[in-house]
């Protein structure tokens, strides 16, 4: 799974003076290092601690982190006058016996306050994130630290170890109560193997059953009350985390076991599936010298979860000297509409001819890439030559010629088998990036696959979108090349089922988009409302309006966006499609003008000058008066997607307005049951 690298010791404790004022240490290469606009680092240090009580709070004063070393490390959170949560165990026990986090015996204490300005420009949310917090460092004397960070909106904490030997990890405790009373949006797993696509469990945290148990991110709170979502950053050489329920408000840490041996599923479907033969009795064989991944508390409104770039401000910094060769952009997808064209002479399929036919409407649309979903290639194992039915070669030299690039999918297993000789084939022949499908793991290795893909495809210029993947860990900050993920029950379940409801959709922006990009796969043209909805894997229709859709391109965030349909369909979808390929899909501002979980959400997104505004609602029929004064002084060419008259009863009835607005003034948003709304304006 490729070769365990370093990681850098990130902590640096001052000996000489209790009040200093520096930069933090930053280790990114010099050409690629953050912009920082504003560092303002307030140095307290005591040489010997013998506190067993630290408080730490947000920069503006509304959090307050209680963290207690007594016996075993604990900390309790209020914010707002309330308890939003607390941990009343935080600890790492290791192979040698020793448990970090408890009985801790702290040397030195160390409070830095940081604010700095970071370039995201592959950012969905914003292009310059403004990252300011307070942190505390809890430097111990059997040789680690505990860091902990509190935002305005959040908090965080990792374990730094600087053992001389490689360390194993026999299991990680992260015992989490929230409050009494709080609802919980629970991504139920039946197993540690699994491509995190799950439906939302929404119900309170007291019936949530003892021993289930749920990949992150998940989310809980009261109502009326601030939420808490729980995810993780910057994870290397490390499994993901699960919670499990322990007690009535209770849950704990469960990670997936180190994998020995792995073996195919040969009852269901061996060239993807696996079976876990063995596995060791702990959760990590690592290096003993390292930083853990972050364990990440968002705190906040709905609105503050929608807009929260922590877990990418946790993540390591790029590894990319040069990053400007990352296109964004759309991309025309076959999967999941079968390949139906139609209207022309002849028969579309797994061919050549049908892929040219999608590279053309590409290059008529200006969506910059084309993917060869399954079918492509000689075999679903042999990835490194295309099927008897049509010619890779050929159709990436078509695209070049149009100004559209391929990327190909691909199971992972195959790839893992020669990765630098596999990536290097397709570099030669000219592809974009790659799909990789089918992880399902969330284990160790699986853990480091990633990381090894991700940095052999930056070496040759290659994208990445992991499909059937967890959740994103911060690895989209640390190698931008992997430019979105899965992780997320999304357009493709329409095919067999119909759990894309409004009320799911409408779950995404506040839990599963807060970790960070996902390839929901949006664009579906056939909609249909509750009442005359049909499933079909091969002419799949998805439940909301068309106006519900469209929005999605706006609300949901991903670097790489699909249109999901065929390109047949959006050749007579004209307004539509000329609508949607207008859409930018990195963004230089967020606003969250309306919002609650699973209910309804209203965003204003700005690229460059433009704004781009998306409404969803669930199958409640809403309406919104929103002012627009963070608009610029000047005038804006507006063009309004809006749900038809008849929309709650034909869902693909819309109605498309055009006007020149000369100043900001309030604009009506009115959606229909499983509505939305999409609106873009251009300054002029």
């Amino acid at each position: 799974m490729g070769r365990r690298k370093e990681s850098l010791y990130l902590s640096s404790l001052n000996t000489e003076s209790n009040l200093t004022l520096r930069k933090p240490m930053n280790t990114m290469p010099p050409s690629n290092r953050q912009k920082i606009s504003l560092v303002l680092v307030s140095l307290f240090f005591i040489t010997v601690s013998f506190a067993q009580e630290y408080k730490l709070t947000s920069p503006d004063g509304s959090m307050v982190l209680d963290i207690n070393t007594k016996e075993t490390l604990s900390l309790t959170v209020r914010a707002a006058n309330e308890v939003v949560a607390s941990l009343p165990s935080m600890a790492m026990e290791t192979g040698s016996g020793l448990v970090l986090g408890k009985d801790m015996r702290v040397r030195k204490s160390q409070q830095t306050e940081i604010r700095q300005t970071l370039d995201a420009p592959l950012s969905t949310k914003a292009s310059r994130i403004d990252d300011h917090y307070n942190r505390l460092l809890l430097q111990c004397r059997e040789d680690y630290d505990v860091e902990f960070r509190a935002y305005d909106h959040g908090w965080a904490y990792r374990f730094i170890t600087r053992f001389k030997e490689d360390l194993t990890v026999r299991s990680e405790s992260l015992d989490l109560v929230f409050p009494a009373a709080s609802t919980v949006w629970f991504p139920e797993e039946e197993s540690l193997i699994s491509h995190y696509e799950r439906s939302y469990r929404i119900l309170p945290v007291e019936e949530v059953k003892e021993g289930a148990f749920c990949s992150l991110p998940v989310l809980a709170g009261r109502e009326g009350g601030l939420k808490v979502l729980v995810t993780e950053s910057d994870l290397d050489d490390y499994p993901n985390l699960f919670l499990k329920k322990t007690g009535t408000d209770r849950f704990g840490a469960l990670h997936p076991r180190r994998v020995l041996k792995a073996v195919a599923d040969e009852g269901n479907g061996p060239d993807r599936n696996e079976i876990i033969a063995d596995e060791a009795d702990d959760i990590a064989l690592t290096r003993g010298t390292r930083t853990f991944p972050w364990r990440v508390f968002v705190v906040g409104t709905d609105a503050d979860l929608v807009e929260s770039t922590l877990v990418w401000q946790l993540a390591s910094p790029s590894k990319l000297e040069d990053a400007s060769w990352i296109e964004p952009g759309q991309i025309a997808w076959d999967w999941y509409n079968a390949n139906n064209i139609y209207g022309v002479d002849f028969k579309s399929g797994l061919t050549t001819e049908t892929y040219r036919y999608f590279i053309d409407f590409a290059a008529s649309k200006g969506i910059r890439y084309v993917i060869l979903d399954e079918g492509w290639s000689r075999s679903t194992t042999d990835i490194t030559a295309s099927s008897d039915v049509l010619d890779v070669k050929e159709l990436i030299r078509y695209g070049e010629e149009k100004g559209v690039r391929i990327i190909l999918w691909m199971l992972w297993k195959p790839l893992s088998l020669d990765i630098a000789g596999i990536l290097d084939l397709y570099a030669d022949w000219g592809v974009a990036g790659i799909k990789v499908d089918f992880m399902a793991r969330a284990d160790q290795a699986m853990v480091n696959y990633y990381k090894t893909v991700g940095m052999e495809a930056a070496k040759r210029k290659l994208l990445v979108d992991f499909h059937g993947a967890y959740k994103p860990t911060g690895l989209h900050r640390e190698y931008p090349n992997v430019i979105t993920f899965e992780g997320v029950k999304g357009n493709e379940h329409n095919k067999w089922s119909q759990d894309i409801t409004p009320d799911h959709n409408l779950t995404l922006p506040f839990i599963r988009n807060v970790a960070g990009p996902m390839d929901y796969t949006p664009g579906a043209m056939a909609n249909a409302n509750r009442m005359n909805h049909n499933v079909s894997f091969d002419r799949p229709v998805g439940l909301g309006t068309r106006c519900h859709e469209i929005a999605k391109y706006i609300v949901f965030e991903s670097p790489l966006q699909m249109l999901c349909d065929s390109p047949s369909r959006y050749q007579k979808e004209k307004e539509c499609t000329d609508f949607i390929v207008q859409i930018p899909q990195t963004w230089d501002e967020t606003r969250v003008l309306e919002a609650r979980v699973s209910d309804y959400l209203v965003i204003a997104r700005r690229k460059g000058q433009d704004w781009f505004i998306g409404g969803m609602t669930d199958w409640d029929a809403r309406e919104f008066n929103v002012a627009l004064d963070f608009l610029e002084e000047g005038a804006y060419a507006v063009r309004i997607l809006r749900d038809g008259s008849n929309a709650d009863r034909f869902a693909e009835d819309y109605r498309l307005e055009s006007r020149v607005l000369d100043r900001p003034e309030e604009l009506n948003i009115s959606m229909a049951p499983g509505g939305g709304f999409a609106a873009i304006l251009k300054k002029q």
